[in-house]
């Protein structure tokens, strides 16, 4: 399979000491690849700065304007949880925009999968706020993207162990967008029951797996090794987007989740397998994942299998 990298070393600038979403869960990413010499095998991309106009796909002009004036004038927190210092506007422009040129990497044909290492993460950002350590989403604007290059099924999954608000909301009445997640719920953001299942022509085409604290590698096997590929088998979609949350690792300090890294794996390759049954391109994009050790042994797991299968 042919594999890429989305990363670059802007990602760092958006930076809190002290807060668990911080420029050292890439830095861990990055050695653990060049340790298990991941790198030399996949294709590197750099992202390019996504235009306003682009992240206005998915969110308020006003509100794209209000992040950028409240980053030049110093940056704080936006929410009791999301942080912004002077650089993150930029920074959140190039993790969009790193999803955006993992698509177009993908569209080329040259590539089967992507993996986006970047940051801030982005699914619970909502049109016009900023909330659980994200600013702009980054892959509902690429989903918007796709729809806008004429793309008529777009399948979004969501393993972080919080359920994407953001994501569920920005296509929660549209059918051209399947959006499936499973999380720890009850559990941060509150959103995500299985009652939540779309609306007008969207109705059906949210599907959610809400599970009980303790959840582990038993119950995410039934759902990925079963119900989601027989989901994206009757969907038949033309691209898969999956914002991949590693918090869902038993030694996550935020989540309360007991998937171990072997579960990750089995995770990621049901998702590949499906994929390429259904040859259809995938891109993976960070999200959730908070401890440094686990974080990274996750992601190169992932990356392992993209080569892999």
């Amino acid at each position: 399979m042919k594999t890429g990298l989305v990363y670059d070393d802007i990602y760092l600038r958006h930076n809190w000491k002290n807060h668990p979403e911080n420029m050292d869960r890439l830095i861990s990413i990055v050695q653990e690849l060049d340790r298990n010499r991941i790198l030399k095998h996949v294709e590197r991309i750099k992202p390019r700065r996504a235009k306003v106009e682009e992240v206005a796909f998915n969110h308020d002009p006003t509100y794209i304007q209000e992040v950028h004036d409240f980053c030049s004038a110093g940056g704080g927190y936006l929410d009791p949880d999301t942080y912004a210092v002077a650089e993150s506007y930029e920074v959140a422009l190039y993790a969009v925009g790193g999803v955006l040129e993992g698509i177009d990497a993908l569209l080329s044909g040259e590539l089967e999968t992507v993996f986006c290492a970047i940051r801030p993460p982005g699914h619970h950002a909502e049109y016009s706020k900023a909330m659980g350590f994200c600013l702009f989403n980054n892959v509902a604007v690429g989903a918007w993207y796709l729809l806008n290059k004429g793309f008529k099924r777009v399948f979004i999954i969501d393993f972080d162990a919080h359920h994407g608000n953001g994501t569920q909301k920005s296509f929660y009445e549209e059918d051209r967008v399947f959006y499936f997640s499973t999380h720890e719920y009850p559990f941060y953001p509150g959103t995500g029951s299985d009652k939540e299942k779309g609306a007008g022509k969207g109705l059906g085409y949210t599907y959610n797996v809400p599970l009980n604290a303790g959840a582990g590698d038993e119950e995410y096997e039934s759902i990925y090794g079963s119900l989601l590929p027989k989901l994206m088998k009757e969907y038949e979609p033309q691209f898969v987007l999956i914002s991949a949350g590693y918090d869902i690792h038993k030694d996550d300090p935020l989540t309360y989740l007991n998937v171990s890294t072997q579960g990750v794996r089995n995770i990621v390759k049901s998702i590949l397998i499906t994929c390429r049954e259904l040859k259809v391109p995938s891109l993976f994009a960070l999200e959730g994942g908070y401890n440094l050790k686990a974080l990274a042994e996750c992601v190169s797991a992932t990356m392992e299998i993209m080569l892999e299968v």
